[in-house]
C-alpha cells in the first residue's frame, strides 16, 4: 500500500453491551487475534485500535469495552472509554446477539446513541445459521435501522458486512492503490544500514500488576486512553499509541501487569501476559515501574531479567516516590535497585509521580538518549581502532585475538569480530565493555557474534 496519513483515515467504532462478541468481530475486520476474546464479560476495558483495510479502502478499527448505563466504578470507567471512542467516529457499529436478541441493556445502548448522532450500523452477531439471519427484524425496535446478520467467529457474511460499512463511509472512504512496496518487510529482510527505515520508536511501559502503568501511559499519551483504577489487573491488553512528541513520533505500549505463573488463575490473564511479552519483544525502549512504596520484589527482578533478555534499552522508574517521605525508607529503595537490579547495568533510575507528574518530564531526555543509543551506528575503522587498543592493554592469551570487526546491525546494535580462533568468554566479555565504553551506549545492551576465519 502507499502511504496514507492515518489522521487522515475514517474511525470506524465498534460498541455494545458486555459479551456480544465486540472482540471477535474487531479481530475478523483487521485480520488478527489483536485483542483478547473470551466468552464471559468484561475482557475487554480499554480502548484498542489498529488499521483495517477492505477492497483497496483503509480505516481505523477501534475496539472498546462493554458499554452499561450504570455500574461499579470500574465499569463506569470503561463506559467513560467508550463514550471518548465514538465522539471521534465517523461510523458506529452497534454490536448485538443474535442468538439472544434485543435485551434491555441493548435498548439503554441503543437509547444512548441515538442521542448522540451518530452514524450507526446495528450488528446483528452470531448469526450462525439462516434461521438467525432470518430473525434480525427484531432489532428494528432499536430505532436505528436495519441490522446487519453475521458471525464473527466463523466469519460468516463478514464481506458482506465490510462492504456495508464502505458503503455507509461514503466519501470519508480511503482508497489507496496498490503498489510494489508494501511500507514494511519482515524485519530479518530490513537492511539494518538503510536511512528509509523510519519505523517509530516502541516504548513498552511494563510492570507488576497496580504499580501505576497506566496511570503513567496516560500521562504520556495525554489522555485517558487506559483505563486506571486501583484493582490489579484492570490492564487486559497491550494498548499501542501513537504519540507526536517535540523529538518526533513515538509509540507508547501500555501491557497488562505480569504476575507470577503460578498465581495465573485465568485464560484471560495468560493471554494478557502472552501479549505483555510479545510487547516487550517488539519494543526498542522499556520503561519498568518499580513501586517505591514496596521496594524492588523478586517479581521485579524476574521481570527485569525478562526485558533484560529482549535487548532492548531500560529506564527504571521509581513510581509514588512522594509518598516515600522517610529518608531511611528512600535510603533502602535507592539500595535495593543498586543492588538487585545491578545486571542492568548503568541503566538510568528516575523517580517520579505518575498520578500527580512530579519528575514524568525527566523521562523525555532519557528516552531519547536511550532511542539514539539503540539506532546508533559507529563506522568501522572506530571500532577496529578500539578493538586493537583494547587487546595492545589485555590480550586473549593464547594467541587467539580479534582480526577485524564490524557493525552488522542496529536495534540492538550487533557488532561481528571475525577471529583468529576462539575466544575465553572473560575476554569477549571484556572487549564488549571496552565497546560500550567508548561509543557511549549506556544501559543500551549490545550484541557479539564472534566469527572464525575460513582460510
Amino acid at each position: 500500500m502507499s502511504a496514507v496519513d492515518t489522521s487522515e483515515l475514517p474511525t470506524v467504532v465498534i460498541v455494545g453491551r458486555p459479551n456480544v462478541g465486540k472482540s471477535t468481530l474487531f479481530n475478523r475486520i483487521i485480520g488478527e487475534q489483536a485483542a483478547i476474546v473470551e466468552n464471559r464479560p468484561g475482557v475487554t476495558r480499554d480502548r484498542k485500535e489498529l488499521e483495517a483495510e477492505w477492497l483497496g479502502v483503509k480505516f481505523r478499527m477501534i475496539d472498546t469495552g462493554g458499554w452499561m448505563p450504570k455500574g461499579s466504578d470500574l465499569e463506569d470507567k470503561v463506559s467513560r472509554q467508550v463514550e471518548a471512542a465514538v465522539e471521534q467516529a465517523d461510523l458506529v457499529l452497534f454490536v448485538v446477539d443474535a442468538s439472544v436478541g434485543s435485551l434491555e441493556d441493548d435498548e439503554a445502548v441503543a437509547d444512548w446513541l441515538r442521542r448522540g448522532h451518530h452514524e450507526v450500523l446495528v450488528v446483528g452477531n452470531k448469526a450462525d445459521n439462516n434461521r438467525r439471519e432470518e430473525e434480525m427484524w427484531q432489532f428494528l425496535s432499536l430505532g436505528l435501522g436495519d441490522a446487519v446478520p453475521v458471525s464473527a467467529l466463523h466469519g460468516r457474511r463478514a464481506g458482506d458486512l465490510l462492504d456495508v460499512v464502505l458503503e455507509r463511509l461514503g466519501d470519508k472512504a480511503v482508497y489507496v492503490e496498490p503498489s510494489s512496496n508494501d511500507g514494511w518487510v519482515p524485519d530479518d529482510e530490513i537492511d539494518p544500514w538503510s536511512p528509509d527505515d523510519q519505523r517509530p520508536p516502541r516504548v513498552a511501559v511494563v510492570g507488576r500488576p497496580n504499580v501505576g502503568k497506566s496511570t503513567l501511559f496516560n500521562r504520556l499519551v495525554g489522555s485517558d486512553r487506559s483505563v486506571v483504577h486501583d484493582m490489579a489487573g484492570t490492564t487486559r491488553d497491550a494498548i499501542d499509541t501513537l504519540v507526536e512528541t517535540e523529538d518526533g513520533p513515538i509509540v507508547f505500549i501500555d501491557t497488562a501487569g505480569m504476575r507470577k505463573k503460578g498465581k495465573i488463575d485465568d485464560s484471560a490473564e495468560y493471554y494478557s501476559l502472552v501479549r505483555a511479552l510479545r510487547a516487550i519483544d517488539d519494543a526498542d525502549i522499556a520503561l519498568l515501574i518499580v513501586d517505591a512504596t514496596e521496594g524492588v520484589t523478586g517479581q521485579d527482578q524476574r521481570l527485569a531479567e525478562r526485558v533484560d533478555a529482549s535487548g532492548c534499552p531500560i529506564v527504571i522508574l521509581l513510581n509514588k516516590w512522594d509518598l516515600v517521605n522517610d529518608p531511611e525508607q528512600r535510603h533502602e529503595v535507592e539500595s535495593e535497585v543498586a543492588r538487585k537490579l545491578s545486571f542492568l547495568g548503568d541503566a538510568p533510575v528516575i523517580k517520579i509521580s505518575a498520578l500527580s507528574g512530579k519528575n514524568v518530564h525527566k523521562l523525555r531526555p532519557r528516552l531519547q538518549d536511550a532511542i539514539e543509543q539503540y539506532h546508533r551506528r559507529v563506522p568501522t575503522r572506530d571500532v577496529n581502532r578500539v578493538i586493537i587498543q583494547a587487546q595492545q592493554e589485555s590480550p586473549a592469551g593464547g594467541g587467539a585475538r580479534v582480526l577485524y570487526a564490524v557493525q552488522g546491525a542496529t536495534d540492538p546494535p550487533t557488532f561481528t569480530l571475525f577471529v583468529n580462533r576462539e575466544l575465553p568468554q572473560h575476554h569477549v566479555r571484556y572487549l564488549e565493555r571496552r565497546i560500550k565504553e567508548a561509543f557511549g551506549f549506556g544501559a543500551t545492551p549490545i550484541k557479539l557474534r564472534i566469527r572464525k576465519k575460513v582460510d
